[in-house]
């Protein structure tokens, strides 16, 4: 079975973006997992399509509506969790990265502008997830970073399966320095202990 993924945004034509190349790309073809896109605005009424207005109370930029976005939420039938790409969410891990990549799928949902309308994250119970402590354009880049670590765990899609096991942050640690030919590189040399034999 495949791992179902689903993208709820205003511009699905940024993916699978650089998932489609590689290990995830040839693990798209062969049906490892599944990318299906939600354009938000389908959701909207009116002749402008509006998914955002002002913000109740004043200032500045605009808020996704609550409305729009829940009918988009509820047309997806995906059996994972609902995660919201937010910088103000919880600080992604791999841990958590692997607890999702052992799952059935995942439904990502995109933000834009000033944010989302809070009514919809609690009625949707939406789990807010962040990339980092910075601010992108959108929900779509962090998106593709989350599905870039889920979609490398998943069985059949690395070469060596152990690659995924002895990685960076797995233990909770920095990976180890790595080093390959040529044996001395402009007067620095591979640590003699890795080629030593022992």
């Amino acid at each position: 079975m495949s791992f179902r993924t689903t993208v709820l945004t205003l511009y699905p034509e940024m993916f699978p973006g650089h998932l489609g190349q590689s290990m995830a790309g040839r693990a798209l073809e062969n049906g490892i997992w599944s990318l299906e896109t939600v354009q938000i605005r389908d959701f909207a009424e009116g002749r402008h399509r509006n998914v955002d207005d002002t913000p109740a109370g004043g200032g500045a930029g605009m808020v996704m509506r609550a409305d729009v976005l829940a009918r988009a939420i509820d047309s997806v039938e995906n059996p994972g969790p609902r995660l919201l790409l937010s910088p103000r969410g919880t600080p992604l891990t791999q841990a958590q990265v692997r607890t999702l990549s052992q799952g059935a799928g995942v439904t990502l949902i995109c933000g834009r502008f000033e944010g989302v309308d809070q009514r919809v994250i609690e009625a949707r119970q939406l789990e807010e997830v962040s990339i980092g402590d910075y601010i992108l354009s959108g929900g779509e880049p962090a998106a593709l970073v989350l599905l870039d670590a889920i979609v490398r765990l998943l069985p059949g899609v690395m070469g060596n399966e152990a690659s995924g096991i002895s990685e960076s942050f797995e233990g909770g640690l920095l990976e180890y320095p790595h080093y390959t030919k040529p044996p001395e590189f402009e007067g620095l040399s591979i640590p003699d202990v890795l080629i030593s034999g022992n």
